[in-house]
């Protein structure tokens, strides 16, 4: 999909700099022909040339140095994506707010009008700053694609989100934003996140799933075209063409799934809902003094079986966690009448809930299990995204 592409990648000063050369690698591997242009502070995390050897091209530093007499604007133009990465809070901050005192900023607004995808990498407490996420919010409802950034190792010893995601996951982003938007014109309902069941005012019964692989879900349609309606109990997506409904209880997603769907074209329900909730939720707080409780729990609305009852009903995908065998997970493909479920063993490492990756397999209602191997949950929406398109596609 990269090859022949232009590339334009931006580096700002950050520890994640060491990445982008591999990232420049996986680029260029990919077929891409790649520029590069620098911030001052990038060049002492990454030397010059060792960007200029890998692309073989000498990477712009400062708008007055180089012998073009407006760097900025021609790489903008020859760009067919620019890619930052890593992308600083200040450099976001910049790009937001339209302050283009460098080259790197400079080409990133020089390129209104073609993807730009940030990778946003920084300490923990800077990125859940409020003008950090008021920054986020400006450039998300802007049309700029964001990747990232994932929870792990950060500078210094530290833990915690705000690591820029790996470079095959920034190449993964690229892909999509250069993809020709084979879901335009297609409605799309996604549910994300675990339901939350009142047990009393205070407490209640839940799940841990955090809604990143719904996210993720919802995210790609809306990169590749699709309008998407995402019905979700946890953090948002702030996307272009994605409009966020919360919710927090069964009863209420199956109500705003079940609107959605009625109009969409696609449906995928990646959310954890609940089985079963307290039919009778206590009116005030339940004390410890009064002893362990007597809990009576009810069946909720089947989300999944109420949009396959659909007629006509939209393309279906539906997702089951399972623990060990996905044996059970066979018979709901078989049982819900979906036209893909995609299932997923939460006891393996990295494939449980609140992990950035996920392995799951892809299972037909004829049975076919199609097992997939350990991917970002990106990369999961991505090659899901593709199956439904072609299978869709094919479909009278």
């Amino acid at each position: 999909m990269l090859s022949g592409r232009h590339i334009v990648l931006g580096v700002s000063g950050g520890v994640a700099a060491y990445k982008a050369a591999y990232l420049a690698r996986r680029l260029v591997d990919a077929g891409a022909q790649v520029r590069t242009v620098m911030t001052d502070s990038a060049t002492r995390f990454l030397g010059v040339q060792t960007l200029a050897a890998i692309t073989g091209s000498t990477p712009v530093v400062g708008l007055f140095a180089a012998t073009d007499v407006s760097p900025h604007t021609t790489l903008a133009r020859w760009a067919d994506v620019v890619v930052v990465a890593p992308a600083t809070a200040a450099t976001l901050s910049r790009i937001a707010t339209g302050l283009s005192e460098d080259a790197l900023t400079a080409t990133a607004l020089a390129a209104w009008g073609k993807p730009v995808v940030l990778a946003p990498a920084m300490h923990t407490e800077m990125w859940e700053h409020p003008a950090t996420q008021r920054t986020m919010t400006t450039l998300r409802s802007d049309g700029y694609l964001v990747v990232g950034p994932a929870t792990g190792a950060l500078a210094g010893g530290d833990e915690g989100i705000g690591r820029m995601v790996e470079p095959e996951e920034i190449v993964a982003a690229v892909e999509a934003a250069l993809a020709p938007g084979d879901l335009g014109g297609w409605q799309v309902v996604v549910s994300a996140g675990g339901t939350r069941e009142a047990i009393d005012p205070v407490r209640y019964l839940g799940n841990r799933s955090s809604g990143r692989m719904g996210n993720a879900v919802a995210e790609a349609a809306a990169q590749r075209g699709a309008e998407v309606t995402l019905v979700t109990t946890a953090g948002a997506v702030e996307q272009r063409r994605v409009t966020v409904v919360v919710v927090d209880t069964a009863e209420e997603m199956a109500a705003a799934v079940w609107k959605a769907a009625a109009e969409a074209d696609v449906a995928v329900l990646a959310a954890a809902v609940a089985d079963f909730r307290p039919a009778d939720p206590a009116a005030g707080k339940l004390r410890r003094a009064d002893g362990p409780p007597h809990i009576v729990l009810e069946p909720t609305p089947d989300i999944l079986a109420g949009v396959a009852k659909m007629s006509p009903r939209p393309f279906l995908v539906g997702f089951a966690a399972e623990t060990g065998s996905l044996d059970e997970a066979v018979v709901k493909a078989r049982r819900k009448g979906v036209d893909l479920l995609v299932a997923n063993d939460v006891t393996r490492a990295g494939s449980g809930f609140g992990t950035d990756t996920n392995e799951v397999a892809l299972i037909t209602p004829d049975g076919v299990v199609e097992p997939w191997p350990l991917l970002t949950k990106r990369q999961v929406a991505d090659r899901l995204w593709d199956r439904v398109a072609a299978m869709r596609g094919a479909a009278p």
